[in-house]
C-alpha cells in the first residue's frame, strides 16, 4: 500500500466517488465525542492564519485507507473507504456547511470554489450518484443527500424541520448528518461573525478577506494521510490491524525519547541528565489520568500542554503536544542546550505539582485549591509563569486576592468561561512584558470590560449576589467555598483553631420544603408546588409563596453544616432548627444567627446584605475609571 499526506482539499479535488461499502456501519458521530473536537482543530488553524501564524505546523485530521476499484471510462473514478468513513463523511458535512455560509454572505467565489471539493461537476453517466464526492452506507445516503445536495442552510431546514411528540418537553432529535451539518454551521456563523457576548477574530478585516484567510488554512495547513491499497493488500485484514488495540506512548514518552537523542547527538551526558531531571516523570503520579473539562487524560499531558501554553501565549491542543513541542524546539530555539531544557521542565514540573496537588503552607495554596473547586484550569499557564517568577510571599497574597475576586464574582454572576483561554493567555503575555506584579495584574483585569471577560463592579456583584439562586447557580463546592470564607472572616489569632474532619454541606435555613412548618407573613399557609401551579397569577398567598421560593434560594438563606446536623434538622421550623445550630455549631457564620428572632423573607434579606458586606471585603475590586 501507499501512504500519501495531502491537504483536506487535495483529497476532495479529483472528480471521484469515495463509496462506503454496505457492511460498514451507519453514520455515528456525535457532538461532543467527535463534532467538537474536529472544529476545535479546524477553528485553531483558522485562528493562527488569521492573526498572520502561516508558519505554524500542519495539522493532521487523521488517516483514510482506499481502495481502487475498477471502473468503465465512462464513470466517475471509484474507491471504497476501507477505514475512515465517519471521518471522509464529516468532513463533506463541514465543507458544505463552510459552503453555504459563503453563499449566504455573498462571498460567491468562495462558495463556487467549495463546491468544486463538495460535488463532481461536468459529464457524469449518472449525475443523480456521480455528483457526490462520498456516498455512503444505503441507510445515510438521503440525509447526507440532502444536508450536501440542497446547497442552503434555509432548505436543509426546510427539508428536516424540527418537530415535537405531543407532551414531549424537547423537541425530536433530526437525522445525525442534519445535526452535524447545524452544528458547523453555527460554529462557522459564530466564528465569522461573533456572538452577542463576543467580537469575531480580527473584526477590523472585512469578511471576505477572514473567510480566504480561512480557505487558505484549508489549502495548506490541514492534512490527512491517504492510504491507497494495491491489488496484493487484504483489505479486511488491513481493517482488522487498523483498529486493534495497543499501549499508546504518552506525550511524555515520546518527549523524553526527542530530548535525550538531541541530547546524545550535542555529546551531553543521559544518565546524569536523566537522573537529575527526568526521572521525577516516570512516577505514577504524572501517569495517573485526570479530567480536565470533557476529556480524560495522564497529568503529564496536563502539564506539557499548560507548559507550552505559558512559553508561547497560544492556546496548545492536547492531542498534538509532541509535534508542537518539537516544533516549538526547532523553531524558537527557546534553551541554548538540553541540559537547560531539561532543568526548566523539571521546576516547572515541581510548580505544576504544586497547583495540583497544593500542600497547606504553600503560598500558591488558597489560590491553587480555589482554582480546583471552580475548575479553572486555564488559569495554569499564568500559574506556572508566576511561579518562575520568584514573587515575594506579599506579591503572591495580592495576585491571590486579585484573581479570586476576579474569578468568583464572574461565577456569581454566571458570566461566560468560554474567552479564560484567551484571557489567561494574554495575561500571561502582559505580565512578561510589564512584569509580574498583583498590582500589574490587577490594572490588567481592571481593563477588561464586558461579560465576555470583564470583571465585576461592586454594584453588579451586590445586585446579583442578593437576587441570584445561588444554590443552582454555583454547585456546592463553590457555595462551600464562599460561605467557609465568609465564615473563616470572623476569625482572629484569639480564636481556637478548629479542625472539621467530615464534609461540610449546603444547609437551606428556610428549607425547600417549608409549606408545613413556616407559615407565611401574617400567619397564612403557603401554597404547595401543585397549588402554586393552579393560582391565578395575582393571588395574594401565590405571590407570597413565589416570592418565598425566590428568595429561599439565594446566599441570605444558605449556610454550612455537616452532614448529620443537617439531616436532623433539615425541614423543622425555626424554634427547632437555630437552638441546634447555635448548640452544635462552632462556626462563625452559624454563631451569628444567634441575632435572628425569627426567620423570613425580610431576615434573609438582612443576612444576604450582612454576608455582601463581608463578601466586599474578602474579594474586592477598584473603583472603575471615571470617564
Amino acid at each position: 500500500m501507499k501512504a500519501n499526506a495531502v491537504t483536506l482539499l487535495a483529497l476532495f479535488e479529483k472528480k471521484m466517488r469515495l463509496e462506503v461499502p454496505l457492511f460498514q456501519r451507519q453514520y455515528v458521530w456525535s457532538r461532543e465525542e467527535q463534532w467538537e473536537p474536529l472544529w476545535e482543530d479546524i477553528e485553531r488553524k483558522f485562528t493562527e492564519y488569521l492573526n498572520g501564524r502561516k508558519d505554524a505546523p500542519v495539522h493532521f485530521l487523521g488517516a483514510m485507507v482506499l481502495d481502487q476499484k475498477q471502473t468503465p471510462s465512462t464513470h466517475v473514478e471509484k474507491r471504497q473507504v476501507i477505514d475512515g468513513q465517519q471521518r471522509l463523511t464529516t468532513l463533506q458535512i463541514f465543507l458544505a456547511a463552510l459552503r453555504d455560509f459563503c453563499r449566504e454572505q455573498k462571498c460567491e467565489d468562495l462558495a463556487s470554489e467549495l463546491e468544486s471539493f463538495t460535488l463532481n461537476k461536468g459529464i457524469l453517466a449518472n449525475p443523480e450518484v456521480d455528483k457526490f464526492k462520498v456516498w455512503p452506507t444505503q441507510l445515510d445516503r438521503a440525509q447526507f443527500c440532502d444536508v450536501v445536495g440542497s446547497l442552503s442552510r434555509a432548505a436543509v431546514e426546510t427539508k428536516h424541520p424540527l418537530t415535537r411528540r405531543k407532551y414531549a418537553r424537547k423537541d425530536d432529535p433530526r437525522p445525525r448528518m442534519v445535526e452535524a451539518y447545524l452544528f458547523f454551521s453555527d460554529s462557522i456563523r459564530d466564528f465569522f461573525l461573533g456572538t452577542d457576548q463576543e467580537k469575531p477574530l480580527a473584526a477590523d478585516q472585512p469578511l471576505a478577506v477572514r473567510i480566504d484567510d480561512a480557505f487558505q488554512a484549508l489549502k495548506n495547513a490541514l492534512q490527512v494521510v491517504s492510504i491507497d491499497l494495491e491489488k496484493e493488500d487484504d483489505a479486511q485484514v488491513i481493517f482488522e490491524t487498523l483498529n486493534a488495540r495497543g499501549e499508546p506512548l504518552l506525550p511524555a514518552d515520546l518527549l523524553r525519547n526527542h530530548i535525550f537523542l538531541r541530547a546524545a547527538r550535542q555529546g551531553e551526558p543521559q544518565e546524569d541528565l536523566y537522573e537529575k531531571y527526568w526521572r521525577g516523570f516516570d512516577d505514577d503520579f504524572w501517569r495517573e489520568e485526570v479530567r480536565q473539562g470533557r476529556l480524560v487524560r495522564p497529568r503529564s499531558d496536563l502539564f506539557i500542554q499548560h507548559f507550552l501554553s505559558s512559553r508561547q501565549f497560544v492556546d496548545i491542543p492536547i492531542k498534538h503536544l509532541f509535534v508542537e513541542y518539537k516544533f516549538w524546539i526547532e523553531r524558537a530555539r527557546p534553551f541554548e542546550n538540553v541540559t537547560k531544557e531539561l532543568a526548566t521542565l523539571a521546576r516547572q514540573r515541581d510548580h505544576f505539582r504544586r497547583i495540583v496537588a497544593p500542600e497547606p503552607g504553600d503560598v500558591v495554596f488558597e489560590l491553587a485549591t480555589f482554582l480546583e473547586r471552580f475548575d479553572i484550569r486555564t488559569a495554569y499557564p499564568l500559574m506556572l509563569f508566576l511561579l518562575d517568577s520568584n514573587l515575594s510571599e506579599g506579591e503572591w497574597k495580592t495576585i491571590s486576592v486579585v484573581l479570586e475576586s476576579y474569578l468568583l464574582r464572574r461565577a456569581v454572576l454566571g458570566w461566560t468561561t468560554k474567552a479564560y483561554n484567551r484571557v489567561f493567555l494574554s495575561l500571561t503575555k502582559s505580565l512578561k512584558e510589564v512584569g509580574p506584579s498583583g498590582k500589574n495584574l490587577e490594572a490588567a483585569l481592571v481593563a477588561l470590560s464586558g461579560e465576555s471577560s470583564g470583571w465585576p463592579t461592586d454594584t453588579e456583584f451586590s445586585e446579583t449576589w442578593l437576587t441570584v439562586n445561588a444554590y443552582e447557580q454555583l454547585n456546592n463546592a463553590r457555595l462551600g467555598h464562599i460561605l467557609r470564607r465568609i465564615s473563616n472572616e470572623h476569625l482572629t489569632k484569639l480564636s481556637e483553631c478548629i479542625t472539621i474532619d467530615s464534609p461540610l454541606t449546603i444547609e437551606h435555613l428556610m428549607p425547600q420544603k417549608w409549606v408545613e412548618h413556616w407559615p407565611l407573613p401574617g400567619g397564612n399557609k403557603g401554597l404547595s408546588p401543585k397549588e402554586l401551579f393552579d393560582a391565578d397569577s395575582d393571588d395574594e398567598g401565590g405571590v407570597a409563596s413565589r416570592r418565598r421560593n425566590a428568595i429561599l434560594q439565594t446566599l441570605g438563606n444558605l449556610t454550612i453544616v455537616t452532614q448529620g446536623l443537617n439531616s436532623s434538622v433539615s425541614n423543622s421550623a425555626w424554634a427547632v432548627k437555630k437552638p441546634e445550630l447555635l448548640k452544635v455549631s462552632l462556626l462563625p457564620i452559624n454563631q451569628q444567627l444567634h441575632q435572628y428572632g425569627t426567620w423570613d423573607e425580610d431576615a434573609i434579606e438582612r443576612r444576604g446584605k450582612a454576608l455582601f458586606e463581608e463578601a466586599l471585603k474578602i474579594w474586592p475590586r477598584p473603583a472603575p475609571q471615571s470617564a
